[in-house]
């Protein structure tokens, strides 16, 4: 069997309004609880497992998604009135980058409620 990452926890402070925060701008649903964490499934069947901690310091998420999907994000998060950022040092906000290593791959950063720095990127390459 090939090696595949299954699951990873993010701490959060409020773990349901975190998942769906994340949820709602990727366009998912969240799973119903499992044990203590709330998890949100990826197309790849792999699962971000919220659970709630006080104290942590944030993580990066990144998430690939096709040209439509991120343009649907990108409309959710303008929407909502978030801040995007076209690097991860978050200082070129209101924008969008372009892969100079990969034609056609676009991205963009954005905080979720707990700090984390959460990524969308589309995979770029032949046929963009």
């Amino acid at each position: 069997m090939a090696v595949e990452l299954n699951h990873t926890i993010v701490p959060a402070r409020d773990p349901q309004a975190s998942a769906r925060f994340l949820a709602g701008i990727l366009g998912l649903g969240v799973d119903p609880p499992l044990a203590h964490f709330t998890p949100l499934t990826l197309a790849n069947q792999v699962s971000l497992d919220y659970d709630r901690l006080d104290d942590f310091e944030p993580h990066h998420y990144a998430f690939l998604v096709s040209e439509q999907e991120f343009d649907a994000a990108l409309a959710r998060i303008q929407h909502g009135g978030l801040t995007h950022y076209a690097d991860p040092a978050c200082r070129d906000d209101g924008q969008i980058y372009h892969s100079e290593r990969i034609a056609g791959r676009r991205g963009t950063y954005f905080h979720d409620p707990d700090g984390h720095l959460m990524e969308i990127l589309t995979p770029g390459g032949a046929g963009s």
